[in-house]
């Protein structure tokens, strides 16, 4: 029972281990906070559906150190963001803007959500049209049985 109770506090005591290493955080708390706003909406290329932001990958790292350097040098958020694209393409953001290219993923899943519905409305209304009540006939059968 000692050795469950000094392992459970073992574990209390352990820190989580974070992807932003301490030699990457900014001096500045504004830029600091731009960069991880910047951060947190681009793709991990490595790990595909996380942010670099929360990625310990090699690519992530130098990927934020990359925005930190451009926010020093004076660029926008949204310049940063392009500089990525123009290097990476539209892939490098979590969250693709509205364009030619990308419009068939923004209409999907609205378009399959709205045909299912529409499917279920039509399956349900054939269903109640069937279950109108009873033929003269049956109505007859059921009359002799009572």
């Amino acid at each position: 029972m000692i050795w469950l109770r000094a392992l459970l506090l073992a574990l209390c005591l352990v820190t989580p281990v974070m992807a932003l290493s301490p030699d990457e955080v900014l001096d500045d708390p504004v830029l600091e906070q731009r960069a991880r706003d910047i951060s947190a909406g681009l793709r991990c290329l490595v790990c595909q559906n996380q942010s670099i932001d929360d990625s310990d990958a090699d690519l992530a790292k130098d990927l934020r150190v990359l925005v930190r350097e451009r926010l020093l040098a004076g660029d926008s958020d949204e310049a940063v963001r392009q500089y990525l694209v123009d290097r990476y393409g539209e892939y490098v953001l979590l969250n693709p803007r509205v364009n030619s290219h990308t419009i068939l993923l923004w209409i999907a899943a609205p378009g399959l959500l709205l045909i299912g519905l529409g499917t279920l409305l039509v399956v349900g209304r054939r269903r109640r049209a069937v279950e109108a009540g009873l033929s003269a006939e049956e109505q007859a059968a059921l009359e002799e049985l009572e």
